[in-house]
């Protein structure tokens, strides 16, 4: 799944870091998801839609 989650985080000027603890997740699952390698689960996507003040489908495309 292609994701505009860094364009998005960087636009807000958070931090990997920033982000995973407000999640309450590692940095490295923030990076994986950045990068494509992991898709998240439904509840965590939700959690990043509701934190970053946009719709899932702002951040999530399917491939």
């Amino acid at each position: 799944m292609n994701n505009n989650l860094k364009n998005i985080r960087q636009e807000r000027a958070l931090t990997q870091q920033q982000l995973a603890d407000e999640l309450s997740v590692s940095r490295q699952t923030i990076i994986s998801i950045e990068n494509g390698k992991y898709d998240p689960s439904l509840p965590l996507a939700f959690k990043l839609a509701i934190f970053l003040g946009v719709k899932i489908e702002d951040i999530f495309k399917p491939d």
